[in-house]
């Protein structure tokens, strides 16, 4: 049940709050506890929201809000927060006191940084960032070692941290597209668990040996100015100019090693069978002549 009024938090400038849409009471009684406000060019989040203690999931995507309400720390069994494709220039502190906020959507806002105080959401698994004015990785990600997929494609970024790998064992996704790297970013050699790797749209010249990365399913580099693909391990789909042709070459070598291998298991086989058809010869000429001795005694 929401409860009317605003959370505590005065509007700033005495504006009124923004009302509840009239669908609210109805979603929430679902009983999943989410709460979808999203394209419904809100100018605020509704103090209203704050009072649903137990919210599980809040989207508010593509509003144009400029601002979040303090009292966003009240929702504190909040798991899901959409906030993609509004106007935040900031992440307000309060947002980092959500203790058990997993997922955290915002792309498409007006970011140029992360407050320190970002590093307290250590349950997040999920954040998505891009489209943002990131020039520079965001020290405070460095602090949330358990974060599993981080797309920061389409921001302003040309290098990241060295201690990237040490910092984040847990990511096994990355979205990097649309950036400004000029060289492959060398931290990455040793995201030994990274599964998916995007660095589409970039301006990279050239791939290192990316053979080493065994656990990597996915790379995606199209639009770069590399003139190859990299060399990956087996198994490996790759995106990009040329990806087709070198993942064919690889079936093919897949194939003929197959054969090879086939190949001289056969002749294995057939020279094993050889062998014990000369011994069984051997076995026979032996037992023929004990046989004659036996006939003359």
């Amino acid at each position: 049940m929401i409860m009317g009024g605003v959370c505590g938090s005065p509007v700033p400038g005495g504006v009124e709050d923004e009302p509840l849409p009239d669908d609210a009471e109805e979603q929430l009684s679902c009983g999943d506890q989410t709460l979808e406000l999203s394209g419904r060019r809100l100018r605020r989040l509704p103090g209203a929201v704050c009072a649903v203690p137990d919210l599980h999931k809040l989207y508010v995507s593509g509003n144009g809000l400029r601002r979040l309400p303090e009292d966003i720390g009240l929702l504190e069994n909040l798991r899901i927060l959409a906030l993609d494709f509004n106007k935040l220039e900031e992440v307000p502190e309060a947002l980092c006191h959500l203790p058990r906020l997993a997922r955290l959507y915002l792309g498409g806002n007006r970011l140029q940084e992360l407050p320190p105080c970002f590093a307290q959401l250590q349950s997040l698994r999920c954040l998505w960032i891009e489209g943002n004015y990131l020039q520079r990785f965001p020290p405070p990600l460095l602090r949330l070692p358990g974060l599993k997929s981080l797309q920061m494609g389409d921001n302003r970024l040309r290098a990241l941290p060295p201690d990237l790998p040490a910092a984040m064992p847990g990511l096994r996704g990355l979205w990097l597209y649309g950036n400004r790297f000029e060289e492959f970013p060398r931290p990455l050699l040793r995201m030994a668990r990274l599964e998916i790797l995007d660095l589409d749209r970039n301006r990279l010249a050239a791939f290192p040996d990316l053979g080493h990365l065994r656990r990597l399913r996915l790379f995606s580099y199209d639009r770069n100015p590399a003139a190859s693909p990299p060399r990956v391990a087996d198994g490996v789909t790759l995106v990009g100019e040329g990806a087709q042709e070198a993942m064919e070459a690889r079936a093919l070598r897949r194939q003929l090693d197959e054969e090879s291998r086939q190949g001289a298991l056969l002749r294995g086989i057939l020279k094993s069978g050889s062998s014990l058809a000369e011994d069984d010869e051997e076995e026979e000429e032996e037992g023929g002549e004990f046989g004659e001795g036996e006939e003359e005694t």
